[in-house]
């Protein structure tokens, strides 16, 4: 038994309940699809510097952090990058997500992997490390924690 609509019918069914046009319908038959109208041209440049006057400060993201006993993974990102600055990482021109800290006794890169942060200190750096010193931590530590852990250096 066919399940396809007699052609009495066919006629009388919405547009939406007739996805597929039958064999032998000519191509000028079936809907064009929209034409795109050209608006006016946009204006970059004012439109980056209106967005970066309406983009809240690393201050007003700090006030907006959850509670430091959360966990890191409920912070934005944007948060967590004005949490970082705050601590004395500075983002990477060529990485959005390594960052860098120099302070008088380490030097360290952290990365904001997927799936945890990645800090490594490095031997270059002042103090006596033998070599690269690697630590993960993931999300799911609270920012405090985390914290401690990347400020107590090496």
């Amino acid at each position: 038994m066919s399940m396809a609509m007699p052609t009495s019918l066919r006629a009388l069914a919405p547009h939406t309940l007739r996805p597929y046009y039958p064999l032998g319908t000519s191509v000028t038959a079936r809907p064009s699809p929209p034409r795109v109208v050209p608006g006016p041209p946009r204006r970059r440049g004012v439109a980056l510097a209106a967005s970066a006057a309406a983009r809240p400060s690393d201050a007003e993201w700090l006030e907006r952090l959850p509670e430091k006993k959360k966990p890191l993974y409920t912070h934005s990102l944007p948060g967590i990058e004005a949490w970082l600055r705050s601590i004395g990482f500075a983002q990477s021109r060529e990485d959005r997500a390594v960052w860098v800290a120099e302070t008088p006794l380490w030097h360290a890169r952290l990365s904001l992997d997927v799936t945890d942060l990645h800090i490594r200190y490095l031997k270059s750096g002042p103090g006596n490390l033998e070599k690269d010193m690697e630590r993960r931590f993931s999300y799911a530590l609270s920012r405090e924690d985390i914290e401690n852990a990347i400020l107590g250096g090496p």
